[in-house]
């Protein structure tokens, strides 16, 4: 049974043998500024090589190896 493809978003379509989807992102947001800024820098590589794109990145991120490293805002 072959899976259909659907569109994830504008541009970004998943499955049916389309061409793969790359997440990518920061683990945990330091800041507005620090996320903004690398959201743009990865928007434009993934434009120069014309793939998809979805960004992700964690307000809270839970699962540190550590207790006192830092969590997101």
């Amino acid at each position: 049974m072959a899976i259909e493809s659907f569109d994830l978003a504008e541009g970004v379509q998943i499955g049916g043998g389309v061409r793969p989807v790359y997440i990518a992102g920061p683990c945990v947001v330091e800041s507005r500024d620090f996320v903004v800024e690398v959201a743009g820098r990865i928007g434009e590589i993934a434009e120069r090589y014309g793939v998809p794109l979805i960004f992700k990145s964690s307000f809270d991120k839970a699962n540190r190896s550590s207790e006192s490293s830092f969590r997101g805002p």
